[in-house]
């Protein structure tokens, strides 16, 4: 990439149909939506893109049809998280020829591991690796918190930045005040209510799952905080703090808030909300309170 990593770069959701095939007509509504949206980038396979539950054929089809309709418009980011090396490897190797900008990498999920075992593990992917990388850390899914030390030693071996979506403002601050004469490491939030508090601080921005739905709403937050304009940052706080407390709380498991998510993708027409097993769409009762919250997003009445 020619550019350092900022912005708005919403983790996509992964299109799918009843069958669990790829929605490739969903897809290219989803993907014309971010773009029209104002987004900066596009982030496939992550947890909001259901990764971990996509076969690896799945994932290569997703990968290539998604390069072709972005078709360089915006850049390109893929996650290779998983639990064999090799698989990894292939992928990154396939993002690649489809055209993709980077890869995004979290510790593999199943055993859990020490930061010197992953430090070795990260030493082995990186010389396999044909695309510049950003380390993410997830710790609620992988069982591992990066600290800012492996963070530091990730930059050594080649990161071009970090997302982070562990949730804890104080230490995604001190990422960024770790990082702050590094003009080339990017510092991404991955708690999107932080996307404001982030770009004021100096990070670079945010991987806002709200932005699948809400692209444009994201993207104006972004730009209101570069721009230092706190009323605007205020107002628009209000439509992200709604849609935390409305969309997000629908349902009872912690997977609601990616079923929230492709329900207000499928309510706004853009693609259906069919979800990779073993998690399942909403039921009617449930699509109702989406539906409901969508209208009062649209109607521009959260003040």
């Amino acid at each position: 990439m020619d550019t350092i990593l900022k912005g708005v770069i919403p983790p996509m959701v992964t299109p799918l149909t009843a069958e669990g095939n790829l929605d490739v007509s969903g897809l290219e509504r989803l993907i014309e939506h971010l773009i029209d949206g104002g987004v900066h980038g596009i982030f496939l396979l992550g947890t909001t893109g259901e990764a971990p539950s996509l076969s690896f054929e799945l994932k290569k089809e997703l990968i290539d049809r998604a390069c072709e309709i972005i078709d360089n418009r915006v850049q390109v980011l893929v996650g290779i998280t998983d639990t064999v090396f090799k698989s990894s490897v292939i992928l990154s190797k396939h993002a690649q020829t489809a055209g993709a900008d980077a890869v995004v990498v979290a510790p593999p999920f199943y055993f859990p591991i020490s930061e010197n075992e992953m430090h070795d593990y990260l030493v082995s992917l990186v010389a396999e690796l044909t695309l510049p990388f950003v380390l993410y850390n997830m710790p609620s899914c992988t069982k591992m918190h990066l600290s800012v030390n492996f963070v530091k030693q990730a930059k050594q071996l080649g990161a071009i930045g970090v997302k982070d979506s562990s949730g804890d403002i104080d230490y995604l601050l001190s990422l960024i005040q770790t990082f702050k004469n590094d003009s080339n490491f990017s510092i991404i939030a991955g708690t999107e209510s932080f996307l404001s508090n982030t770009v004021s601080n100096g990070g670079h921005g945010s991987v806002a799952g709200g932005a699948n739905f809400q692209p444009k709403l994201y993207v104006d937050l972004y730009n209101a905080a570069l721009n230092n304009d706190l009323a605007l940052v205020e107002q628009l706080n209000k439509k992200v703090q709604f849609i935390q407390d409305s969309i997000y709380k629908v349902g009872m498991y912690n997977s609601r808030f990616v079923k929230g998510i492709k329900c207000a993708l499928s309510v706004l027409n853009i693609c259906d909300d069919h979800m990779a097993l073993p998690l399942r769409r909403f039921d009617e009762k449930r699509r109702k309170l989406i539906d409901g919250y969508i209208r009062q997003l649209q109607e521009d009445s959260i003040n």
